[in-house]
């Protein structure tokens, strides 16, 4: 029987914010962007006080602001966060080595093989994580992937559910469907449209209406997703697939050199990435979206493998000769570099 926990931690940025200043302890927090709720960014994530408000992450934080007045806004400081969530990735690898890294918050652990029962493992990870890093978390543990993200979820903060094969009837069937993982607004509407409503009414519908009107592969996940069935297994290690790097502008620009400057900066910092994970990349793609939100893409690519910055800057800056700015104001400049491979090292024999 597998025995999957799916770790989240709560409200994490907003977490990591408090304990630095617990001034803002109890009082609604909102982070993104720069921190200036009068300047154009999205919420990257609200702490649970802001949330009665109705702020989300993805919202504009203008939008936050006007829905809660009252709200701390500070910017996102991602080397920060990072920093914790190493430390709390390194209480998880002293229980078990097979971790699939979700995200900078959250991850699997596959504790099958583990002799300690779900309640000792849990009661590690928790105390461990709070004695490095002062936060909780939730955890779910199920026989799979899918149950255990849902289970983690249940009961925040600082939860812990287990779902077995045998709740899947009574506790997992009458859960809306945009508690399924994979099942987005487009989805859900087109469902709702179809009378669904539950995760019990979508695993009613026979598998053939589902193929019809979601295709053969998205058909058959929705179809097992929601009769709790999911056998992907835990990847431990992933090979990026790109690096990029793009920002949006306070106000829209006209100017050439604003854009170029903004491209050369972009192009230093994808170029920091790349290097700092030891990959060269083939192809060098330009995001521009204008003040109308029309959005364009511009690809260059070389058939060796480029890795330095003056190349990669090259390559994009080609791409800009074919974007037409005239009369257009720019909103969002974005570069980044694809088909990437490992540096291969060059071995010394001694």
């Amino acid at each position: 029987m597998r025995r999957i926990l799916h770790i989240d931690m709560d409200a994490f940025f907003a977490a990591v914010e408090e304990k630095r200043n617990p001034a803002l302890k109890e009082k609604p927090v909102v982070i993104g962007g720069r921190g200036d709720p009068s300047r154009r960014g999205v919420v990257a994530t609200a702490n649970y006080e802001a949330r009665k408000y109705g702020v989300h992450s993805g919202m504009p934080l203008r939008t936050a602001l006007k829905l809660c007045p009252g709200a701390f806004f500070l910017p996102v400081d991602y080397d920060a966060y990072a920093a914790v969530s190493r430390q709390f990735k390194n209480v998880l690898l002293a229980i078990t080595k097979t971790m699939e890294d979700v995200g900078i918050d959250e991850a699997f652990l596959d504790i099958s093989t583990e002799p300690d029962s779900n309640e000792t493992i849990v009661e590690k990870i928790k105390t461990g994580i709070y004695e490095r890093t002062g936060l909780t978390c939730s955890i779910g543990i199920a026989p799979n992937k899918l149950l255990a993200k849902i289970a983690s979820d249940m009961q925040k903060p600082n939860g812990l559910t287990v779902l077995t094969e045998k709740d899947i009837e009574h506790r997992l069937w009458p859960m809306p469907i945009r508690k399924l993982h994979g099942i987005g607004p487009r989805t859900e509407e087109h469902l709702k449209a179809m009378n669904i409503g539950t995760i019990g009414q979508l695993a009613e519908l026979p598998l053939d209406t589902l193929i019809r009107h979601f295709g053969r592969s998205y058909g058959q996940y929705l179809y097992d997703a929601a009769r709790g069935i999911d056998d992907s297994p835990l990847v431990t290690h992933r090979e990026p697939k790109s690096f990029s790097r793009e920002t949006t502008f306070q106000e829209d620009v006209k100017n050439w050199q604003t854009i170029a400057r903004t491209i050369a900066w972009l192009t230093k910092e994808v170029v920091y990435d790349l290097a700092s994970h030891g990959y060269c990349a083939r192809t060098v793609t330009l995001k521009i979206r204008f003040s109308d939100f029309r959005t364009i893409t511009r690809s260059s690519s070389t058939h060796e493998t480029v890795g330095r910055e003056e190349e990669i800057r090259r390559l994009a800056f080609s791409c800009l000769k074919r974007v037409d700015l005239t009369g257009k104001k720019v909103r969002l400049v974005g570069v980044r570099v694809g088909n990437v491979k490992a540096r291969v090292e060059i071995s010394s024999h001694h």
